[in-house]
């Protein structure tokens, strides 16, 4: 009877739960609907740069995002290239590295090492040769890097991050940026913390 009983609880409680939410996050404050279909399953999309600070600084929220979101969402990093700090053609020397480190299932780690190159050690970025001297550097093997860079499967992945940030161009016009099922445009308002900024994210990916 006491299970039961607590069955009942948590089960008028989750309802509760979902109400707060709603009632925490607004449209036009928090989040913006925007004028594109919404994508069949849940996907958290961050436009993001190697060169901005802020976007090096949310490497950590974004880890929690990806801890705290459901097992069906998909979590999907596009690199912008319009940032003014280098070129056009670093910023997508970069995105073709980002890839390759995708391809050989070391994005996460190689992402950092950039951040961290670029960031921490405030070292420039002129060209691949030095992106493939910091995957070297982090254990990556030099002709693999060369071969991959070149190959069809990382020219596919570039074009298809760059179709998806002209997509969505009209809507990023800086970074740290989230778009969440391809509807809905997380804002930051100042007074959220970092928490918030996760909660948002999520509460947003479990949104029709």
């Amino acid at each position: 009877m006491k299970k039961f009983a607590l069955l009942l609880v948590m089960a008028l409680l989750v309802p509760l739960q979902a109400c707060a939410a709603d009632a925490k996050w607004e449209e036009g404050t928090h989040y913006t609907v925007l004028d594109e279909p919404a994508t069949d399953k849940p996907v958290i999309t961050e436009f993001f740069s190697f060169w901005c600070p802020h976007c090096y600084q949310f490497e950590s929220l974004v880890k929690d995002i990806k801890s705290k979101m459901s097992k069906d969402t998909q979590f999907n990093k596009i690199h912008v290239n319009f940032m003014g700090f280098t070129s056009t053609e670093i910023q997508d020397d970069a995105t073709r590295a980002m890839m390759i480190a995708r391809a050989i299932k070391q994005e996460d780690a190689l992402n950092g090492a950039i951040f961290d190159y670029i960031h921490k050690q405030r070292a420039s970025v002129t060209g691949l040769e030095d992106l493939r001297n910091i995957f070297v550097v982090n254990g990556v093997d030099k002709a693999e890097f060369d071969k991959m860079a070149t190959s069809f499967g990382v020219n596919n992945m570039l074009k298809k991050n760059n179709k998806e940030l002209d997509q969505f161009r009209q809507y990023v016009r800086g970074v740290p940026n989230f778009i969440v099922n391809g509807r809905y445009q997380a804002q930051f308002t100042s007074d959220m913390s970092k928490d918030d900024i996760v909660d948002l994210i999520v509460w947003l990916s479990n949104k029709d």
